[in-house]
């Protein structure tokens, strides 16, 4: 579930069925031959036949069949209404869709959870000769508390019964779920992992019969912290498959402030002794050391120089008046831009250097508002033209407004429960904030005759573009049709954006103002409408320090929205005796608009950050809310990831359904360049899925080219497995999905070790800016050698580097042709030795 789904939540549709029967709601078994064949639908991964599904929950298996429950709206594509709801296979790989689980009702949201077997018939819901199954899930309540339930099954999972004496876990909290409970042998109890989300914690607590808990001892804040800490599940592992070396992991996914940005899953591996969790190690790092440039520990700046207020004149020495405390200064002293708070702006700049060293180390805070190439730096004035609308008057005029979201007239600046809202003119702007992101409403203008180059604007609020189901959008209507269209960026603070319209000239338009999504960020804010001959261009707000080669920026980083300064690094190696400066720069008014920087250091290695040094599950934007099976055959350890990232997952262009899970894949724990490594391979059984003989490449040479394996590559589920050897060339690998200007790279960079995924080209990318980019995972060569193995389907890939240890998912939203498979290299040589590539055929058709 996201952090910010209290804030999310649609209003509840009232259920007939009392809470205390069975519960059978929902939509008929969805047969496994059932032909679905929508574009984008997954061939190989689990998907519902219709209708939004998040996280897995409750995986479990008993009497041959693997369940998978899941978060799922039955009523809608859209996140809401939260149920749970099932499918069951005997193989991991074929799955059949089940009715509808455990409906939400007018009392409760179902959330997120697990399920147990209840052998010992320690809740009497059940007999030792027919144990009951046993759901224990977040009940979400329509004041936003959340506490732990049960519900239970005695017809194998088949329909359910919510316990009468519900919750049975109560602590108070708004934030306190996702529940995993297991049975603990030592101490012949249950044992409850669970976390406080906006606290960094997971809370251990013991049971005898699953209704009455004790608590037993907490974990966190650990390891990266920059989101919410949900879904955690906590397994012992045998150490390279000795069961005489057993550890304990624990897995926390954490939304946002993962390694990509958005929603992941991160690790911890240590001891458990039935109360408390130690994990190895005590968390400290010592940065590679070099020759400092500032610490900032002088009474002044010296020879770097200021402008602006927001630094004052000289550095902080703690937290400054009106702020919080400060953590990770190096030192005494540091630069800090909240001189007056969020309000001042300006930079500090260090004199000219030439670049000597391979790295500048340094530590960063304060907020998260990168550098815009793009944005101007210095004030503009507002575009002159004709004006559309500046939303000054009590009443929004000649414009009509539908629903209720935008009231009867402009709102005056920021709405009740609202943040802060910014760079709005004048004292009115429209805002569909009206009652909360549960309104919706439409504001449209009169019919105006387009005669200038430019329709300029002023926007801000949320990420829904106007592609998406439940849109928060500005479009251009001409002939009946949307010609353009822009959306928010999850940011109150509005900012300039401009349509070409060079095409359009003479031509009658509208402009309608959409705020159709009822979720987190579900609303809209604009200003000055103005058709003008000048194109505006956005205000940089940044908050950042910037490395400036010919007066350019050229590296930069941002805070994230913290008041501990962690490390960063610039990579200075192409950039050998150049000169260059290092400027941090507060431009931001807004929210977080203040910066923080300390102990400037050239270096010939990268200092890590918190969340590099972190242990990841997956490094792709795409694998959340894992959690790993009960009670699974032969002890093995097996998980599941919602396949999705809560930047974007509800503007994914898929339709009559939204959201996979991902391929369930088989943990291990190894010793792995002498660190314990969480690896991961996909189902043995995926391997049934395969489809007539392997294409089969043996000592291929790929000087500095792309191969292209014709038709016999061609596919749109593959599986491939591929070693190359190393030999000059600086990246490698594979690329696939190709077409029609299309291709997913899946690469090797030999210069900085690292695994990685290119979607950038890989289809349809632009329904949120969040999603196109890049995505890598270390991953060192063994013997001069990198092992791939690549799971391709109609709308994602999952990329198992090394032994496992390196693992990269993305979902992908390619043409249906676009189906080619080629090898590349790059400034030079590498070499395939060999590759095995299978077509894979529809788990609902096998």
């Amino acid at each position: 579930m996201p952090a910010s789904r209290r804030t999310r939540r649609p209003s509840l549709a009232i259920l007939a069925t009392a809470v205390c029967l069975g519960l059978t709601a929902g939509s008929p078994a969805v047969a496994d031959t059932a032909p679905l064949q929508e574009q984008y639908r997954p061939q190989v991964h689990y998907t519902p036949a219709q209708n939004w599904m998040n996280d897995p929950n409750g995986l479990v298996y008993y009497e041959g069949e693997y369940h998978l429950f899941y978060q799922y709206n039955p009523d809608g594509n859209s996140w809401g209404n939260m149920s749970w709801g099932h499918a069951v296979s005997t193989d991991l790989v074929h799955w059949k869709e089940l009715p509808l689980a455990i409906p939400h009702d007018s009392n409760e949201m179902v959330f997120s959870g697990s399920s147990v077997i209840d052998v010992d018939n320690t809740t009497g819901f059940g007999t030792r000769k027919d144990p009951a199954m046993v759901a224990v899930y977040t009940s979400s309540y329509p004041d936003g508390k959340q506490a732990q339930s049960l519900a239970y099954s005695t017809d194998r999972g088949r329909t359910w019964t919510k316990y009468t004496g519900n919750p049975v876990l109560d602590i108070g909290s708004h934030a306190f779920r996702d529940p995993k409970v297991q049975w603990y042998a030592p101490t012949r109890s249950w044992l409850m992992t669970v976390s406080l989300a906006d606290e960094h914690k997971v809370e251990f607590y013991s049971s005898k019969d699953l209704k009455s808990w004790n608590h037993l001892s907490e974990f966190g804040p650990a390891g990266a912290t920059g989101g919410a800490w949900e879904c955690p599940d906590f397994f012992p592992m045998a150490i390279d498959g000795n069961p005489k070396n057993i550890k304990w992991v624990m897995v926390v996914n954490i939304n946002p402030g993962a390694i990509t940005g958005g929603s992941g899953a991160q690790y911890f591996v240590g001891d458990f002794d039935g109360t408390t969790f130690t994990p190895d190690g005590n968390g400290s790092y010592t940065p590679p050391s070099g020759t400092a440039l500032q610490d900032f520990e002088q009474p002044d700046y010296g020879t770097w120089t200021t402008s602006g207020t927001a630094f004052g004149t000289a550095p902080a020495t703690g937290p400054l008046p009106g702020q919080s405390a400060i953590t990770g200064i190096e030192g005494t002293s540091y630069a800090n831009s909240f001189h007056d708070g969020d309000s001042t702006t300006g930079t500090t700049t260090s004199p000219a250097f030439t670049v000597t060293s391979d790295y500048i180390n340094f530590k960063v805070g304060g907020g998260n508002h990168p550098h815009n190439p793009n944005a101007v730096t210095d004030p503009q004035p507002a575009p002159t033209g004709t004006a559309l609308a500046d939303f000054e008057g009590d009443t929004y005029r000649t414009w009509t407004a539908t629903g209720t979201a935008f009231g009867t007239g402009p709102a005056q600046g920021t709405l009740p429960g609202q943040m802060d809202v910014s760079g709005y003119t004048g004292r009115g702007l429209a805002n569909s904030f009206l009652q909360g992101d549960a309104t919706t409403g439409e504001l449209t203008s009169p019919t105006f005759t387009i005669d200038k180059k430019y329709l300029d604007f002023l926007i801000g609020g949320g990420t829904h573009p106007a592609t998406s189901d439940a849109p928060t959008a500005i479009e251009l209507i001409v002939d009946g049709k949307t010609v353009r269209s822009a959306t928010g960026s999850n940011n109150e603070h509005l900012d300039w954006a401009s349509w070409d319209l060079s095409d359009l000239q003479g031509k009658p338009a509208q402009i309608k103002i959409v705020d159709a999504n009822t979720g987190g960020w579900g609303h809209l804010n604009v200003d000055q409408i103005v058709l003008s001959d000048t194109q505006a261009k956005p205000q940089s707000n940044e908050t950042a320090v910037n490395l400036v080669i010919d007066g350019q920026t050229v590296q930069s980083a941002t805070g994230a929205d913290s008041e501990t300064l962690d490390w960063a690094s610039f990579d200075l190696r192409a950039y050998k005796g150049k000169q260059a400066r290092i400027q941090v720069t507060d431009l931001n008014t807004g929210g977080w608009g203040h910066i923080m920087a300390d102990q400037f250091t050239a270096a010939d290695r990268p200092a890590l950050s918190t969340l590099q040094r972190a242990r990841w599950v997956d490094f792709g934007k795409d694998f959340y809310a894992a959690v790993t099976y009960n009670d699974a055959p032969r002890g093995e350890r097996t998980m599941i990831g919602w396949m999705s990232d809560w930047q974007y997952a509800g503007n994914t262009p898929t339709t009559p359904w939204r959201s996979a899970q991902s391929l369930p894949r088989t943990l291990q724990l190894r010793r792995i360049d002498g660190r314990l490594r969480l690896t991961q391979q996909p189902v043995q059984s995926l391997d049934s899925l395969r489809e007539g003989p392997a294409v089969a490449l043996h000592d291929v040479a790929v000087r500095n080219r792309t191969i292209d394996l014709a038709r016999r590559g061609a596919g749109q589920a593959l599986d491939i497995d591929a070693t190359f050897s190393l030999a000059d060339a600086s990246k490698f690998g594979l690329k696939v999905r190709t077409g029609a200007g299309q291709e997913t790279v899946i690469g090797y960079d030999a210069t900085n070790q690292q695994l990685y995924v290119d979607r950038t080209k890989s289809g349809a990318v632009d329904f949120d800016p969040n999603f196109p980019g890049v995505h890598t995972a270390p991953l060192k060569p063994q013997d001069g050698k990198v092992h791939v193995r690549v799971v391709v389907d109609a709308s994602s890939v999952e990329v198992f580097g090394g032994q496992g240890q390196a693992v990269i998912t993305d979902q992908i939203f390619p043409d249906s042709g676009s189906q080619g498979v080629q090898l590349f290299a790059e400034g030079g040589t590498a070499r395939l030795d060999s590759l095995k590539l299978w077509h894979l055929g529809s788990y609902r058709n096998h």
